[in-house]
């Protein structure tokens, strides 16, 4: 079946590199491999082995360079569901570390699948359904987060979908320094959405459980979909690479993450192209945007930014994704967004008064935080489009965080002098 399901081809790794060298011989799986044996898939299943030279490219385009491994962090990454038959069944359990912000891309993913791709008729059985949920529901939604984005970076053409294999292959290189897991991927490619998904979900196994390396796995299945050439041609001058070291440990670059949410690894925020810089001279490259409305939305916040005047404008690309779900970057931290009502987007009506509900993946929140946005008590009729925030009379302590937590900062990036009440939920970030 699979024969007539998966067409199997290698990644594209440079335009230099079409007529590459046969693989040398794999050898057998060492010993003392972290990956468990159930989560290994057999060479029977078919695929095609990595190479020395996409081992390579995989790591310079990540990193830099080829002697740069993933952390102990990155390695014990995946994707976890919190528990059953609690109010956040459908919300992943994240790292601290630097797969934090793939992990929430994945979980507004999942948002939104749960939210708008089943029938609901209120926006109470909305919720009601977000929690009702049971191991196949998260499975099925997790698969269908994973394929979405990697649809996307196929250009809704493919994907491939990286996996374990039992066997690897050694690089001759001394510069490489092997992990035992990037020189045993099989690749996977397939010419339909539905097959992508259907597939991924026969091998959740291999995403969502202990010592799978799940989300590297979808990191390298995401480069591979896209393809490492094209991953460079997305690139410019700012960036040359996905990931950077910050305090010990590899975090995302922008690029990274707009590649997650619109398939193309843009590294800035803001629409479209910038042809010019601020002296008025013109960029050569000019350096590369946002040029398509993402289905999950972006939005983000820093207070040090903001202090030091740096704080990038993200465009409405992002802003205003298809669906009313936003990854919020928000003082270097990642969380999540949503709405449970979809003409939040379409109705500007809509936005006079309405529910936003958030989610920061630590494991001290119980239940996702509602937050009634546009409602004022010390001023009749307000709504999103007045500024009395601005004169909160919340006592501040001179903390500026308590007279204006940063998530609400964030929200008025998008809905500008919004007034935001927490639902008597004690405010945070």
């Amino acid at each position: 079946r699979l024969q007539s399901d998966v067409s199997v081809r290698l990644a594209d790794v440079g335009k230099e590199e079409e007529q590459e060298e046969a693989p040398p011989p794999c050898r057998t799986l060492p010993p003392l491999c972290s990956i468990p044996r159930r989560l290994v898939i057999s060479p029977s299943l078919g695929g095609t082995p990595v190479t020395p030279r996409l081992t390579e490219s995989l790591r310079r385009i990540l990193f830099g360079g080829t002697f740069h491994v993933f952390n102990y962090e990155w390695r014990k990454s995946f994707f976890q569901f919190r528990e059953l038959n609690s109010e956040l069944a459908y919300a992943l359990e994240t790292d601290r570390g630097g797969a934090r912000a793939i992990q929430m891309v994945v979980q507004a993913r999942i948002i939104k699948h749960l939210l708008f791709s089943r029938n609901s008729s209120s926006d109470g059985h909305m919720l009601h359904s977000l929690t009702e949920i049971g191991p196949r529901d998260q499975e099925r939604a997790l698969a269908a987060a994973l394929s979405d984005s990697l649809w996307l970076a196929g250009q809704e053409v493919s994907a491939t979908v990286t996996l374990v294999t039992e066997d690897y292959c050694i690089t001759p290189h001394l510069d490489y320094k092997l992990d035992n897991f990037t020189e045993r991927l099989q690749l996977f490619t397939f010419n339909g959405k539905d097959d992508v998904r259907k597939f991924i979900l026969e091998h959740i196994q291999c995403f969502k459980e202990e010592g799978s390396h799940g989300v590297i796995l979808f990191l390298y299945s995401l480069i591979c979909s896209r393809t490492v050439d094209r991953v460079k041609e997305d690139l410019d001058s700012t960036t040359s690479h996905l990931l950077y070291l910050s305090l010990g440990n590899f975090v995302c670059r922008q690029a990274l993450l707009n590649l997650l949410l619109t398939g193309r690894a843009s590294p800035h925020v803001f629409n479209g192209m910038l042809y010019f810089g601020e002296d008025g001279l013109p960029l050569e490259p000019p350096l590369q945007g946002i040029l398509s409305r993402s289905d999950v939305g972006y939005l983000h916040w820093s207070r040090e930014q903001v202090e030091r005047d740096r704080l990038p404008q993200v465009g409405s690309m992002l802003k205003t994704p298809r669906f009313p779900v936003w990854v919020c970057c928000i003082n270097s931290s990642y969380s999540v967004l949503f709405s449970l009502n979809r003409s939040l987007l379409s109705d500007w009506k809509t936005e006079h008064l309405f529910h936003l509900y958030y989610y920061n993946g630590q494991n001290s929140q119980k239940t996702a935080a509602r937050l009634t946005v546009g409602e004022d008590h010390s001023h009749t009729g307000s709504d999103t489009h007045s500024h009395h925030w601005e004169a909160s009379s919340r006592d501040s302590d001179g903390d500026p965080e308590k007279r204006f937590p940063s998530l609400e900062m964030t929200i008025r990036t998008k809905w500008d002098g919004a007034v935001i009440d927490w639902d008597q939920t004690l405010p945070f970030y």
